[in-house]
């Protein structure tokens, strides 16, 4: 956000406004004062040297550690999965860091006869009957889904290929929209700095002129208030009370 201050020209740049950061107070907004289009002094490899230092030396004594900047940003919202229990109970799983329970299919597929204590075991028999099925129609299953890949897999992939171009078309327009648009307030922004400029160096100048003014008044005070305190000294050397003559002096020149 632009901020104007000198006849609403864009100038120098706000945080961003309260209302798209809610948990934000007020008392934490910043705002950058940078005019980088007419302040050089930063180019100035001594200037420069001198910022990088004082920057380094208050991160040194800040006691704010890295992870206090997330106190900043909203909380998490609270995850509910009531009605998915399978998903509460890997959500659980990744949080406590445990590794993920690895998938055996080579066993629901393995053809192998019943154990020697079960060979008379009619119903033994047909369990391994109904594995031997089992994996006999996933083979099945895994040639038709080849079948049909070599049939309808080039077309498909050409879709799909077609919706990713598409999307990426969207998005690259949407960049270069964004892109004008900054560059647009760049240059906004430039312009208005320059053109501010010469206004602000005036100002400054005349700022510097009226601090040296200053300074010599108060140097010129400082003197007359010197002098003034030598001639009450010697005044009292002398036995003269100023006071006196000056109410004196006064009175008598309002009669």
């Amino acid at each position: 956000m632009a901020s104007g201050t000198l006849n609403g020209d864009i100038l120098m740049l706000e945080a961003a406004p309260e209302a798209a950061r809610p948990w934000a107070s007020a008392s934490n907004a910043e705002i950058v004062d940078a005019l980088p289009y007419i302040d050089e002094d930063y180019g100035d490899p001594k200037v420069k040297a001198e910022v990088d230092r004082l920057i380094e030396e208050e991160m040194r004594r800040s006691t704010k550690k890295p992870a206090d900047f997330l106190k900043d940003l909203p909380p998490l919202p609270k995850f509910n999965f009531e009605n998915h229990p399978m998903i509460a109970k890997e959500y659980e799983r990744v949080r406590a860091g445990r590794p993920p329970v690895a998938l055996d299919f080579s066993s629901r597929y393995l053809i192998e006869p019943p154990p020697m204590s079960k060979r008379n075991d009619e119903s033994a028999w047909k369990q391994s009957l109904q594995r031997a099925q089992r994996s006999l129609q996933h083979q099945v299953t895994r040639l038709e889904n080849l079948d049909l890949m070599i049939k309808h897999g080039p077309d498909v992939w050409r879709q799909n290929n077609q919706q990713l171009e598409a999307l990426l078309s969207r998005m690259q327009n949407l960049a270069q929209e964004q892109n004008e648009k900054i560059e647009t307030v760049n240059r906004e922004r430039k312009y208005h700095q320059q053109n501010t400029a010469y206004e602000l160096n005036t100002l400054s100048a005349q700022s510097k002129e009226l601090c040296q003014k200053n300074i010599e008044i108060q140097a010129a005070c400082a003197q007359i208030e010197g002098h003034l305190d030598a001639l009450r000294k010697e005044a009292a050397e002398r036995g003269w009370n100023l006071e006196a003559d000056l109410e004196n002096g006064a009175v008598l020149h309002s009669g």
